[in-house]
């Protein structure tokens, strides 16, 4: 019987899993095999199995580092971008006028396509004509040049590009983090919230305001520690997107640079592969963000996973 239903199922199931196997498992395994290779397009450069010396060059690629280190630099909008999500969701779910309204114009954007969002955010930031300084400029404050400076808030690994890190400033690097805490306040994270404000039993919090408790306080002992599984999705799957992210903005916005300061790991690895041909060294790129992701995400489970037991 078991084997009457399986051979009916896999019909099914088999147009699906050879996309799966041809299209995703495939390459990844591809890539994997290749790290170990200098596959350069240039027909001028025979292939060779070099081994482990692609993962030694990137040991000593100060450029990898670099754009290592803007990678882990957009991830300072991240926590910013969850509370603004909760912080909307909160408002959403409260009773007032005009809820299906806002909730649809809140959550809009996320329906436009990332490139039309970047080309608009770009031209906001204009140094000329933009009107972000125009506004900034006339509550007589100096505007920055935004997409066209090197300078960060922090100062993280500006020493390559020759400046102080002690000069502070905003730069290509805030305007992206800005542009993308802004474009995910309001998308998936938001709905999340809004889906799990729901299941936050009503009998608790009655229980709560009953006994005295102010709207902080009820929000502070019932409702985020109820929100504790959503946030912790939240939070690993938001560690994963930026780890990964920062190609279309660097691609659209500021072709990587000023210097470089906009070049995250995932558009290194497109320029290494389709710029310079540098195949193998792209695929050796791509395992360690991999591996990168991968040991993350285990600390997030390991210590975040505690917290979600309420």
């Amino acid at each position: 019987m078991k084997r009457r239903q399986l051979a009916i199922a896999l019909p099914f199931v088999l147009p699906n899993l050879l996309g799966f196997l041809l299209f995703t498992a495939g390459p990844v395994l591809f890539s994997l095999c290749i790290a170990f290779s200098n596959w350069n397009l240039m027909r001028s450069v025979p292939f060779a199995w070099t081994g482990l010396e692609n993962f030694a060059m990137l040991w000593q690629d100060k450029d990898f580092w670099l754009y290592f280190a803007n990678t882990l630099y957009f991830l300072i909008g991240m926590p910013f971008a969850i509370a603004g999500s909760l912080a909307l969701a909160l408002l959403l779910s409260q009773k007032i006028k005009g809820l299906v309204v806002s909730r649809t114009l809140l959550y809009l954007p996320s329906f436009t396509s990332g490139v039309a969002l970047m080309i608009l955010w770009k031209a906001l930031y204009n140094p000329d004509f933009g009107p972000i300084n125009y506004a900034i400029e006339a509550l007589g404050f100096h505007a920055p040049q935004w997409l066209l400076s090197t300078q960060n808030i922090v100062g993280l690994g500006v020493e390559k590009v020759g400046l102080d890190p002690k000069q502070f400033g905003l730069g290509a690097r805030d305007a992206i983090i800005i542009m993308g805490v802004w474009t995910a306040i309001g998308g998936s994270n938001m709905l999340l919230y809004l889906a799990a404000l729901t299941n936050v039993p009503q009998e608790l919090t009655e229980a709560a305001e009953l006994d005295g408790a102010n709207r902080w306080q009820v929000f502070r002992n019932v409702t985020w520690p109820q929100l504790a599984p959503t946030t912790f999705f939240i939070t690993v799957m938001s560690f994963i997107g930026g780890l990964q992210g920062g190609f279309e903005q660097a691609r659209v916005m500021t072709g990587g640079g000023p210097a470089g300061t906009t070049t995250t790991l995932s558009y290194y690895i497109y320029t290494k592969a389709f710029e310079e041909f540098q195949i193998g060294y792209a695929s050796a790129i791509s395992w360690v963000l991999f591996a990168i992701i991968f040991v993350i995400t285990l600390i997030n489970w390991k210590f975040g996973n505690k917290e979600v037991a309420y």
